[in-house]
């Protein structure tokens, strides 16, 4: 059966005999007439360039392959393959949530992109689920809930029921998926990269498992932490919320920095966070690496003492021009108790019209690779777009936030599936959005403008045909993009 995509031309022919909705109004001459007899229309036809980007990647079929399935090969209607694509396009289609695909399992436009050959579900076993051809909530709640530890067994441990839940992710091997996509889209070895470590508040639904109150968020949340590379994404990991933002960090960056230097052994590694990383454990463990790093600076009584002349210079200066004033100045500084050397702290002493705004970074970089006013402004505060904007996009636009599981380990499972949606629409914005009007979009605009068409889906014996809307506002860009994918010119 063949794929066709044809601009929606035909006129629909009404059925007289369908009465109209609602109340009738008049346009002109004209009268308004609205009924819900137009066939299988979708608001998804973008799909299509998901569908595409996933034949051309096979970023979703190397995430599967991080999951073991129990089930038996008989029973199964909805194979795993199938189940992680429908999950993760969903959320690259705005479906955050898994009562979603109790509606979405009708829509022959997703059953489309995740190649179905039976799009409208007319040949499913039970009479129940025809016209149903995707999986629904129950089927994806067993696949989260899974426990991490199951092994097969096709009875309960504890209560000597039947399992029902047989689908085991693998954490590990997503962990390291995750860098592998990394490297594979660098292609060649760069000469330096930059790691952006962070935390950030996650609110939680109720009394879940992990349940902290945390004083700086005001709120119980978790606190993911996130390492990003730029905009690509390399580590997403669930913790509580009763520990400082570093926490755990050396754990997870150390088998990260190995993979890396295990296909680039040249590569020069710099690690970039805020003041909530700035801890002993984890500089020293750099400086024993040989990574470089630079880490925003808490301001103490010390600190400030040691910038006076600089902040008394930047006031005056704000007094002569009634503009924003900034001085920098760097010296050597040690705490009197935690860390175990000196090292170099670059202090920005600012008078804004709010009043005075000191800032100090610590850093492993001399003078000669970075001087003062040029790592403060180029390197530290570069931050702001790399991760903290792109923890934003996860969050808001893929849900990475849609931790409402009663475990924190189904709740990790979400924040991975979150994560691969991020990656799958960051590798459509580096490569075949380069050079178009999105290619500097963020996921959510993406999905508005080039995932979100209407369309009318018409099964025939030979072909499927997909007739997008004719006002179509970005027909030529998504022309563009699927030809794009279609060429095949891109890498994961």
């Amino acid at each position: 059966m063949g794929l066709v995509i044809t601009p929606l031309q035909t006129s629909r022919q009404f059925n007289p005999l369908v009465q109209p909705l609602g109340t009738l109004q008049k346009l002109g001459g004209r009268e308004l007439v609205w009924r819900f007899d137009g066939g299988d229309i979708t608001s998804d036809g973008g799909a299509l360039v998901l569908k595409k980007l996933e034949e051309r990647t096979g970023i979703v079929r190397r995430f599967a392959a991080c999951f073991e399935d129990y089930r038996s090969v008989k029973q199964i209607e909805h194979p795993l393959l199938d189940l992680i694509m429908q999950r993760v396009f969903g959320l690259a289609l705005g479906y955050e949530d898994l009562n979603d695909h109790d509606e979405l399992r009708r829509d022959p436009m997703l059953a489309v992109a995740l190649g179905k050959d039976d799009v409208k579900g007319e040949q499913r076993r039970r009479k129940q689920d025809r016209g149903k051809a995707l999986a629904g909530k129950s089927t994806f709640n067993r696949l989260e809930l899974t426990s991490p530890d199951y092994d097969g067994s096709p009875r309960q441990k504890e209560a000597n029921k039947p399992e029902t839940k047989k689908i085991v992710a693998d954490p590990e091997s997503i962990d390291a998926l995750l860098v592998d996509l990394f490297l594979e889209a660098r292609g060649q070895a760069p000469e330096q990269i930059i790691l952006d470590v962070d935390a950030t508040d996650d609110l939680i639904y109720g009394k879940q498992e992990g349940r902290f109150y945390h004083g700086y968020y005001k709120d119980y949340c978790y606190l993911p932490l996130y390492v990003f590379c730029g905009e690509q994404l390399l580590c997403s990991r669930l913790r509580r919320s009763n520990t400082e933002a570093s926490a755990d960090s050396v754990e997870e960056l150390e088998p990260l920095v190995a993979r890396i230097r295990q296909c680039w052994p040249a590569v020069k590694i710099w690690l970039r966070g805020d003041s909530g990383f700035c801890r002993e454990s984890l500089m020293a463990w750099c400086e024993s690496e040989g990574i470089d790093y630079v880490f925003g600076l808490a301001q103490n009584a010390r600190l400030k003492k040691q910038i006076e002349a600089q902040m008394t210079q930047a006031a005056e200066q704000y007094q002569q021009t009634q503009a924003a004033a900034r001085v920098f100045t760097e010296f050597l500084y040690a705490t009197e108790k935690t860390w175990s050397r000196e090292r170099r702290v670059v202090a920005k002493a600012e008078q804004l019209d709010k009043g005075a705004n000191p800032r100090f970074v610590v850093t492993s970089l001399s003078a000669e690779q970075k001087p003062a006013q040029e790592l403060y402004e180029k390197v530290y505060c570069a931050r702001g777009e790399c991760p903290e904007n792109r923890i934003k996009e996860q969050q808001l636009d893929l849900f990475a936030d849609r931790t409402s599981t009663g475990k924190m380990w189904s709740n990790q499972l979400r924040l991975y599936f979150s994560s691969i949606g991020y990656v799958l629409l960051q590798t459509l914005r580096r490569t075949a959005l380069a050079g178009t009007e999105l290619e500097k979009a963020q996921c959510g605009t993406i999905r508005l403008k080039l995932l979100k068409i209407g369309a009318q889906i018409r099964v025939t014996v030979r072909k499927v045909w997909v007739s997008l809307s004719e006002s179509y506002p970005y027909a030529t860009l998504f022309a563009r993009v699927l030809a794009h994918l279609e060429a095949g010119c891109i890498s994961p």
